[in-house]
């Protein structure tokens, strides 16, 4: 009989939980998995979770605490070929829905016109859908401003599919300069990207044919964000809830009339 108030026993149990379940699993989710008279204490639980996450070092998968609650997970360093298991090629995304979800993400609440006014392009309604669709982002409420643009903020999913516990864990932008590779070329930073290669990343969205304007480079972006980094917003309570999914999607298809 399993004493499931060992730690010890009761992580190779947990285990067993998340290798089945394939999705992260809150803490009150995996107390809710046991009778009430078997139900071991958060506390033990919680002990489990950190012998199973011991137990996982020197092995391919690890126990990662995501916004929705732990999971285990094949490492990072194995993924180019885990991959190769799914004949599908990894979705590629477009500079302009990167920078629109990096918007999102560091200046949360946001409207899709004050993402328009940083980057110096339209959004197009096509990537705030998909990035909808895929439940990265939501509306959370509505500007006081004339028309009641929807402000736009990340979701759970979102911190679940990057790999992030909270917000708080979003990489600086110091750390994605890093990241940016180095032009062969000494440019000026405020040049605009070249129409023909904007053109081809906005088409691999789905982007409309619109007029072009300049578009400010990536590391001028991440310049303009520096000064929103500091007092990002993670409590959305305060904000009115939109009445229904019609209603938001009606007001980014006014906001597309508007552009």
């Amino acid at each position: 009989m399993m004493n499931l108030n060992d730690p010890k026993e009761l992580a190779s149990l947990l285990e067993a939980f998340l290798l089945a379940s394939g999705k992260p699993q809150s803490l009150e989710r995996i107390s809710e998995l046991f009778d009430e008279a078997e139900r071991p204490e958060l506390a033990t639980i919680r002990n489990a979770l950190s012998l199973l996450a011991k137990s996982c070092k020197g092995r391919a998968f690890e126990l990662k605490e995501v916004a929705s609650g732990y999971r285990l997970q094949v490492r990072e360093q194995f993924a180019p070929w885990v991959g190769r298991l799914w004949e599908e090629r990894p979705q590629r995304y477009s500079r302009a829905m990167l920078e629109t979800l990096a918007l999102i993400a560091y200046r949360q609440p946001i409207t899709r016109g004050e993402i328009e006014d940083i980057r110096g392009v339209a959004v197009n309604s096509q990537i705030v859908k998909t990035l909808m669709e895929r439940e990265w982002i939501r509306v959370v409420g509505y500007r006081d401003v004339p028309g009641k643009p929807a402000m736009f903020a990340t979701t759970r999913l979102f911190l679940d599919h990057f790999n992030l516990k909270n917000l708080d864990e979003l990489p600086t932008l110091a750390a994605l300069r890093e990241l940016e590779p180095e032009p062969v070329l000494e440019l000026d930073d405020e040049l605009p990207v070249p129409a023909e290669l904007q053109a081809r990343a906005d088409a691999a969205a789905g982007e409309e044919a619109g007029e072009p304007r300049d578009e400010t480079s990536f590391r001028s972006l991440l310049a303009e964000l520096d000064s929103m980094e500091q007092g990002l917003k993670t409590d959305f309570d305060d904000l009115p809830e939109p009445e229904d999914e019609a209603e938001a999607m009606g007001d980014l298809h006014g906001s597309d009339r508007q552009h």
